[in-house]
């Protein structure tokens, strides 16, 4: 099967790269779109700028575009434009997203433009309980930033990498401030810096947290390089 991916850099998408390979999928490229605005409804805002890099590593044809709409029929408009120029050239059998399927505006949203060009389009792990994928993520060796926050209760998680050690601490927070462990529903935004996909990895040398109000905030690179694996066992 040929596919696109839609690629915010978080850990969804990511994961969902992963998974496209083990099935053994052709990537045709990946599509990511940069919001100038942060109420967008199907696309992250904080950090997508940074899949130019991690494309770069992976070694996948990469188009990155900007959103200046906040309106999800707009907004998907923008994908349908990417995906039928793409098919003259570079042909897909469907658009694949990441996560559990509860992102149901952005799914719907996608499936509707992209079904008169006959792309199916779904989510790479539908259905399945979203704390196991990321338990998996991070037993695979996935490095997880949490790059922006909108609920209650994750203010103190911006900015920092989840763990194997954390993960507990952030389930019982979910449970405590009932936002979706898995963000999803936009909750919170990451970037995934490094894991097993990644022949590279990318160390964030210098952020910055931009708070919008009690509730809502993103961080913002100002530094970040790409590191050789071997160059994480020598730092450590």
């Amino acid at each position: 099967m040929k596919v696109a991916i839609m690629y915010s850099g978080g850990k969804d998408s990511t994961f969902a790269i992963d998974y496209a390979l083990e099935k053994g999928w052709d990537i045709k490229y990946l599509i990511s779109i940069k919001p100038n605005r942060t109420d967008c409804y199907l696309f992250h805002y904080a950090t997508v700028e940074h899949t130019k890099e991690l494309a770069k590593i992976l070694k996948i044809p990469h188009i990155l575009e900007k959103c200046k709409v906040a309106d999800p029929e707009k907004e998907a408009q923008i994908v349908k434009k990417i995906v039928e120029k793409q098919q003259k050239i570079s042909p897909v059998n469907a658009v694949v997203l990441g996560g559990t399927g509860l992102q149901e505006t952005q799914l719907r949203s996608i499936q509707n433009v992209l079904r008169p060009l006959d792309i199916e389009v779904f989510a790479s792990h539908a259905g399945e309980e979203h704390d196991l994928v990321i338990e998996q993520m991070l037993d695979k060796g996935y490095e997880i930033m949490i790059t922006q926050v909108a609920s209650d209760g994750l203010m103190p998680w911006l900015g920092r990498k989840l763990t194997k050690e954390n993960f507990n601490e952030l389930k019982q927070d979910s449970v405590l401030y009932k936002f979706h462990i898995g963000f999803e529903g936009g909750y919170a935004d990451t970037l995934v810096l490094d894991g097993p996909i990644f022949e590279k990895k990318l160390k964030v040398e210098n952020f910055e947290r931009i708070i919008e109000d009690n509730y809502c905030g993103h961080v913002k690179i100002n530094k970040l390089r790409i590191l050789d694996k071997e160059e994480k066992v020598r730092h450590h």
